[in-house]
């Protein structure tokens, strides 16, 4: 996915929703930081959001533009409606949030995860393809390990899931 493609979903979803601020809190929102972000972390065709002041409108965005809409086959890329525990994230997340707001998204607000709330939410979901995103970040530095330890220390985890996103951490930096 592009920075313009996802300028186009924030649009379109924040029309479906009738909200003007739609958070991003999947992958693709490393967009928002990184308009230009290194492709291997570009992968995804999907966009996950949730509409910030109607959030039980997610439903609307997922079936309006989601996976195997009529936007996606035109397209080729969808957004997918969740909701805001979808990821697990640091306290503080929504005071970091990086705006995106232009010409292309019309008067909505595309609200992006920062990228080390980002890289938390994916330590600690923990899926292959969630290790490998994170690595690159990692390798391309457009993280801090530091950043990322002090905000693992703001996140509500486990003592267990703690230690294992440290060591996922420690790896990606050794």
């Amino acid at each position: 996915m592009t920075r313009s493609e996802l300028e186009h979903i924030i649009r379109a979803a924040g029309a479906i929703a009738r909200d003007r601020e739609i958070v991003v809190i999947g992958s693709q929102a490393v967009l928002g930081q990184y308009p230009d972000a290194p492709a291997a972390l570009l992968a995804s065709m999907e966009a996950d959001v949730f509409p910030l002041n109607h959030p039980e409108r997610a439903d609307k965005i997922d079936s309006a533009i989601g996976e195997g809409s009529r936007f996606h086959e035109e397209f080729g890329y969808y957004a997918q409606g969740v909701g805001e525990s979808t990821a697990t994230l640091p306290k503080g997340w929504r005071k970091r949030l990086v705006r995106v707001r232009n010409e292309n998204t019309r008067g909505t607000s595309g609200l992006c995860l920062e990228v080390h709330d980002l890289a938390i939410s994916k330590y600690v979901a923990g899926r292959e393809k969630d290790l490998a995103f994170n690595a690159v970040l990692a390798r391309e530095g457009l993280v801090r390990k530091e950043k990322l330890l002090a905000r693992l220390v703001l996140t509500p985890a486990s003592p267990a899931v703690r230690k294992l996103v440290r060591g996922r951490i420690e790896r990606d930096f050794s």
